[in-house]
C-alpha cells in the first residue's frame, strides 16, 4: 500500500514538474506584436518630408593645419563639422561661414556617404553664409527645394535637418516661434529679420536647412541660444529670401560686394548733441562718390571752431533707417548702379534727394 501512495505521488509531481516548464518555456517566447494600423497624417509628412530633402543635405567636416613647435612638422587636424545642402546640380552646397572659418580644407559627405574635396566660391560673413564646390555626379547632386520667407507665420510647422554633434541625418520638428528676430554675425554686424524656431538646433546644425511642412528650404540654421551650449528650444535661421539674394552673387563674384553712397556715419551721441533725428549723420562724404554727386554735405567746422549743419539720411526709398547697419540693410538689397531716392534732413528741413549706388570696393 505505502508503494503504490509512492509512485503515485511521484507520477503527480512529475506531471506538475512538466505543467511548470512548459508555462516556463512559453513566458520565455517573444510576444506577438500588435497590429497598429496606418500612420496618421502628420507621421506620414514628416516621414515624406525627410524622405524627399535628406539626399540634399550634407555633412561638413573642415580640416586645419598645425604645426608641432618642436619638431615643426605639419599635420591636418579636424577643426570643426556643419551643416550644409545642396543648392544646384553644378555642385554648389550652401553652409554658414562659420562652420568653415579658420579651416584650411574642407571635406563634403553626401546622403550616400560618399565624401569629395570642397572649394571655397565664396563667403558673406556678415551674413555667415558661404558657398562651397564640389566636383560629384549630378545624379548624386539633388538641388533642395525653395520656398519663400516673406510669407511665414508664427505657429506654422518646421523641420530641421542637420548633424547634430557628427551625428548624421537628423530630423527635429518645431514651429516658428518668432519672426523679425536680430542676431548678431561673426563680425558683429546685425543679421535683421531672423527665423526664430523652437525645433531642437545643436551644435552641428549649423548650416543646414529649415524646412517648411512642404519640404522647401525656409531659412538656414545658423545659431541658438543656450546657456549650456545646447538645444533650449530658442534656435534661429537666417531668412531665404536673404540666402536666395547673396548666393547667386556669391557664385557669380565669388563674394559680396556691397551697393555703396560713399558716407561715413558719426556715432549716435554725436547726433544727440546735435539735436539731429534718427539715421545716418553724415561727418565725411568721399570725394566723387554716390552721396556727393547727390549734393549730400557731411557735418563740419567752419574756421572759428562752428558747427557747420550738415545732412542726415533718414529713409532709403521711404524706409526709414534708425543707424548706419539699418541703411547697408537696406542698401544691400539694391544692385550697383540702381537709383535709390533718400530722405535727407538738414537744419530741420526736410528735403528728397535720388542717388545713383556705386560699389563699396
Amino acid at each position: 500500500m505505502h508503494q503504490r501512495l509512492l509512485t503515485l505521488a511521484l507520477i503527480v509531481g512529475l506531471g506538475a514538474g512538466t505543467g511548470a516548464a512548459e508555462a516556463q518555456n512559453k513566458a520565455a517566447q517573444p510576444r506577438t506584436a500588435t497590429l497598429r494600423g496606418a500612420l496618421d497624417a502628420e507621421e506620414q509628412n514628416n516621414i515624406s518630408v525627410f524622405k524627399r530633402t535628406s539626399p540634399s543635405v550634407v555633412h561638413i567636416t573642415t580640416l586645419a593645419v598645425q604645426r608641432d613647435f618642436f619638431s615643426l612638422r605639419t599635420s591636418e587636424q579636424p577643426s570643426g563639422t556643419g551643416t550644409g545642402f545642396v543648392w544646384d546640380g553644378d555642385g554648389h552646397v550652401v553652409t554658414n561661414f562659420h562652420v568653415i572659418q579658420g579651416g584650411d580644407r574642407a571635406t563634403v559627405t553626401l546622403n550616400d556617404q560618399s565624401s569629395f574635396p570642397a572649394k571655397l566660391v565664396g563667403a558673406y560673413p556678415d551674413r555667415d553664409i558661404a558657398v562651397l564646390r564640389i566636383e560629384a555626379p549630378r545624379d548624386k547632386l539633388p538641388a533642395i527645394q525653395l520656398g519663400t520667407s516673406r510669407d511665414l507665420q508664427v505657429g506654422q510647422k518646421v523641420y530641421a535637418i542637420g548633424n547634430p554633434f557628427g551625428l548624421d541625418q537628423t530630423l527635429t520638428t518645431g514651429i516658428v516661434s518668432a519672426l523679425n528676430r536680430e542676431i548678431e554675425s561673426v563680425t558683429r554686424r546685425t543679421i535683421k529679420g531672423a527665423i526664430q524656431t523652437d525645433a531642437a538646433i545643436n551644435p552641428g546644425n549649423s548650416g543646414g536647412p529649415l524646412l517648411d511642412s512642404a519640404g522647401r528650404l525656409i531659412g538656414v540654421n545658423t545659431a541658438i541660444y543656450s546657456p549650456s551650449g545646447a538645444s533650449a528650444g530658442i534656435g534661429f535661421a537666417i531668412p531665404v529670401d536673404e540666402v536666395n539674394r547673396i548666393v547667386p552673387r556669391l557664385i557669380r563674384d565669388g563674394r559680396f560686394i556691397r551697393p555703396a553712397l560713399g558716407v561715413t556715419s558719426g556715432p549716435e551721441n554725436l547726433a544727440k548733441a546735435l539735436g539731429a533725428p534718427k539715421g545716418v549723420l553724415l561727418v565725411d562724404v568721399g570725394n566723387g562718390s554716390p552721396a556727393a554727386a547727390a549734393g549730400l554735405k557731411p557735418f563740419g567746422r567752419d574756421r572759428l571752431g562752428r558747427i557747420v549743419p550738415g545732412d542726415v539720411i533718414t529713409a532709403v526709398d521711404g524706409q526709414a533707417v534708425a543707424d548706419l547697419d539699418d541703411m547697408l540693410s537696406l542698401l544691400e538689397t539694391r544692385q550697383i548702379g540702381e537709383k535709390v531716392t533718400l530722405t535727407v534732413w538738414r537744419s530741420g528741413q526736410t528735403r528728397k534727394v535720388v542717388a545713383t549706388l556705386g560699389s563699396s570696393d
